[in-house]
């Protein structure tokens, strides 16, 4: 991985034109080609990134200008940095992602995945499921299904969703969307418990909250009954 800290702007062009002012920042160039561009706030969300496949070109030694393209569909995607200071530029060998035991999904949201891939309907009347961990170009999302005339649905699955569950499945649904295809895909956040600030933030986005009940998934105890008064 190349970690460079520069004083630097960005412009990116493609799907839209975005402008980042000169400023102080990191940017990680992976092995697999994934640019990001990080400020020293905002938590793990980078202010601008390019997921692989890229090209990378650079202008002068040490670079001045780094040029990161990438095809998105009939368009390309481009990210333009300016370097007007180079405070560091290193790069370190990292282990194998497949040691990485901490990206594992633990065994409560395993089982949970399971047990909705075989009842989706928990997730919302009438869906049908199409692939468990559909793939896109910065991870899997848990399940895709579809409902009604054939509309798409990306289901994301937690033990417990937070805010960064909601980040989590807005940036799958921005990369699932991009094929015109599956334009009008809406997502579902399906958790044991989701809190207040990831329902009020999943509202806003309109993606839809489900609470799900382990005991009542493996059929260890009947659903409760809600009575509604006229």
């Amino acid at each position: 991985m190349r970690l460079i800290v520069a004083r630097c702007s960005v412009r990116y062009s493609g799907r839209l034109d975005a402008h980042l002012p000169e400023a102080l920042r990191l940017i990680m160039v992976k092995a697999d080609g994934s640019v990001l561009i990080h400020a020293d706030a905002g938590g793990y969300k980078p202010l601008n990134w390019m997921t692989p496949r890229t090209v990378i070109e650079e202008i002068g030694d040490p670079p001045s200008t780094m040029i990161v393209r990438k095809r998105a569909g009939a368009s390309e995607d481009r990210l333009e940095i300016t370097l007007t200071e180079l405070l560091s530029d290193v790069t370190h060998g990292m282990d194998p992602p497949d040691g990485d035991a901490a990206l594992t999904k633990d065994g409560v949201e395993a089982h949970l995945q399971e047990l909705l891939a075989e009842q989706p309907h928990w997730c919302g009347e009438g869906l049908r499921l199409v692939r468990r961990e559909w793939p896109t170009d910065i991870g899997p999302v848990d399940l895709m299904c579809r409902e009604g005339e054939g509309g798409w649905v990306a289901v994301e699955i937690k033990r417990v969703a937070g805010i960064e569950a909601v980040e989590q499945l807005t940036r799958y649904l921005e990369r699932i969307r991009l094929d015109p295809s599956f334009a009008g895909c809406r997502g579902v956040l399906a958790a044991q418990a989701i809190k207040p600030q990831a329902r009020v933030l999943a509202q806003a986005r309109g993606i839809d909250c489900v609470e799900v009940d382990l005991a009542v998934l493996r059929g260890e105890r009947e659903p409760e009954l809600r009575l509604f008064a006229a």
